[in-house]
């Protein structure tokens, strides 16, 4: 037995050193990036060439399973290694099946693929003709490809052959979403975030001159000035701090939270910060919750942020001496889509309602119905997009229902907690809060 585990070592070890020693080299000379599927695949591409090697029975015939490789016979070492690596791996035959997938790689398909053709496992044609032409050539490739739900991820794919009778076709993925995201937050800064500062830049420029110049001893213009100045610096305050909230939201938002939170107690802490904001438009604000529900899955700062920039918004839109109705209780996503149990969380205005073709729209960066009025209201367009990216980090849905002259409602839809236990203390009847 120990001589046994020696010889697959010895195997394994030289060839595993051999890509380590190239991969290092491949690191100083291409970069990061680029080095990182070289290292990878050639470390992986030399264990599994070790493996091979060692495949041969006494006669020296490679083992065959009706002209397939079989790994089978691989040793707990190997199996162990590619089981813990961190990025998807996937072994193919000649035939395109499945011979070994590790953890990274089930995770990403979702289910155990091992005999499973890969076709049936990845829809991408661009992966599926890589896969096949490296088969068929010996010749490695690489594309980028992109999942788009339920959360977009973006990854390169990296294929090898190993062997000719019988051969294995490696698939290595290298997840690129923080990458494309970063790339893709630093346009959409510039190309908007750059337009919305310009004009309180411009404002606070042209006043500090007039009060350099022919205002400075003139104290009505002055104080008027300050105060100008005061709004428009709070603007960019307010729409940086929200770019910094969008950027960190959509760095995380292909990772799901785990914690367990009440709703209720979320919903009713933001009211709660937003009552005096709504006594000052005359909006009485009133919250109704079905009792004994469970616990939403989620993290609690995060769902503050979504309710509170909710209501926040029906405030601002809503009819002044108005109402806003915030409700939750159990339901279900149009189409059926969602966990099997989910809370549904609603708030609704009296106001004017949004035009049906902004609607659609209206999660957009920077998206306005009304720019001159949401200005005025302190809006910066980016409220609804930050709930949005919230919700999809949550595996929730997020739905808009609104005719002009008869109000909105924005419903986020969460998964139920799973423990039965916790749930929400409550009255036997519909608990209802009214705040004015």
């Amino acid at each position: 037995m120990g001589d046994v585990v020696w010889d697959n070592l010895r195997r394994v070890a030289w060839p595993a050193t051999a890509g380590f020693v190239v991969g290092g080299l491949s690191l100083a000379l291409l970069g990061q990036t680029a080095a990182w599927l070289v290292f990878g695949a050639l470390i992986i591409v030399s264990v599994v060439a070790g493996i091979a090697r060692g495949a041969k029975p006494a006669g020296g015939r490679a083992a065959q399973v009706q002209g397939n490789a079989d790994l089978s016979t691989l040793p707990p070492l190997a199996r162990e290694i590619f089981e813990r690596l961190p990025d998807p791996l996937m072994l193919l035959d000649t035939s395109g099946r499945v011979m070994f997938a590790n953890r990274g790689m089930r995770g990403v398909i979702g289910i155990d693929a091992e005999r499973k053709h890969v076709s049936s496992l990845l829809r991408t044609p661009s992966v599926l003709d890589a896969i096949r032409r490296t088969a068929a050539t010996g010749e490695p490739t690489s594309v980028e490809f992109s999942f788009l739900v339920p959360v977009q991820r973006h990854y390169q794919a990296y294929a090898a052959r190993i062997g000719t009778d019988p051969s294995v076709t490696i698939l290595l993925l290298h997840d690129l979403t923080a990458m494309k995201r970063a790339e893709q937050m630093r346009a959409d800064f510039v190309a908007n975030a750059s337009h919305e500062l310009r004009t309180p830049l411009a404002a606070l420029s042209g006043f500090i001159d007039t009060l350099k110049g022919h205002a400075r001893d003139d104290l009505a213009a002055r104080e008027q000035f300050l105060d100008i100045m005061t709004v428009e610096a709070g603007r960019m305050r307010r729409l940086i701090d929200d770019l910094l909230s969008l950027t960190r939201i959509e760095q995380n938002e292909h990772v799901p939270p785990s914690g367990e939170v009440s709703l209720e107690a979320i919903l009713r802490e933001a009211v709660a910060a937003l009552t005096p904001l709504a006594r000052n438009d005359r909006i009485t604000l009133e919250i109704s919750a079905v009792p004994d529900l469970p616990f939403a899955v989620g993290e609690r700062d995060e769902l503050i942020q979504i309710f509170q920039n909710l209501i926040h918004n029906a405030i601002k839109y809503g009819r002044q001496g108005g109402h806003v109705w915030v409700t939750l209780g159990l339901g279900s996503t149009p189409g059926g889509r969602g966990a099997d149990s989910m809370l549904a969380a609603s708030v609704r205005d009296d106001g004017e309602g949004i035009p049906p073709d902004s609607v659609p729209r209206l999660t957009e960066r920077f998206y306005r119905v009304d720019v001159k009025r949401s200005r005025e209201r302190g809006g910066t367009g980016l409220g609804l997009a930050i709930v949005k990216h919230i919700v999809n980090r949550h595996l929730g849905r997020l739905t808009i229902d609104s005719r002009p002259g008869e109000g909105s409602t924005f419903t986020v839809f969460l998964p139920a907690a799973r423990t039965k236990d916790r749930a929400v203390a409550a009255p036997a009847a519909p608990s209802v809060t009214e705040m004015s």
